[in-house]
């Protein structure tokens, strides 16, 4: 399970909307279309399909995708100096995915994948967002490489950890 955190200036009500929403999420995040509601499927090309598994607004969001084969928790909580806290847990029992007929491994979906769009949601919350960012191909921006670059190297270094204290045990 890979477990992202990060916080956002800005109330937890408009970063629910900005993770829920499918205009903001088209933004930001990826185009997601479906019915958006608890135990409604929805799809997000090119990612995939999935089911809406519970709905608590504005506090957490549970997804499964892939047939069942990954769940994503999603949960925010109001910080004290009225930041947004998110913790956004994403568990899968596959080494490849699939997207868009390309097979990639689980370190560039998870930490090459969420964590620029992670950075590109407090863009979009602090409405510096680019104009022309494109969610779906950000990986093909020059500007972006070095966020992807940092979010694999995070994810590797957290399984390269996690496989040398299994070794050590």
């Amino acid at each position: 399970m890979a477990v992202f955190t990060r916080s956002y200036d800005a109330p937890i009500e408009d970063v629910w909307d900005a993770c829920t929403n499918p205009a903001r999420l088209r933004r930001w995040y990826a185009p997601v279309t479906g019915e958006l509601r608890a135990g409604g499927t929805f799809n997000q090309p090119p990612m995939g399909s999935g089911v809406i598994v519970g709905c608590d607004p504005p506090r957490k969001l549970t997804l499964s995708l892939g047939g069942g084969s990954d769940e994503i928790d999603l949960q925010l909580s109001e910080a004290p100096d009225g930041r947004t806290a998110l913790e956004l847990q994403h568990a899968t029992t596959t080494a490849d995915h699939e997207i868009d007929g390309q097979v990639f491994d689980a370190i560039f979906c998870m930490g090459g994948g969420y964590y620029p769009r992670l950075v590109a949601l407090d863009e979009h919350l602090r409405k510096a967002l680019p104009h022309d960012y494109d969610p779906v191909a950000f990986h093909e921006r020059p500007d972006r490489r070095a966020i992807i670059d940092r979010g694999s190297a995070a994810m590797a270094n957290l399984l390269r950890g996690r496989r040398e204290t299994a070794v050590g045990r």
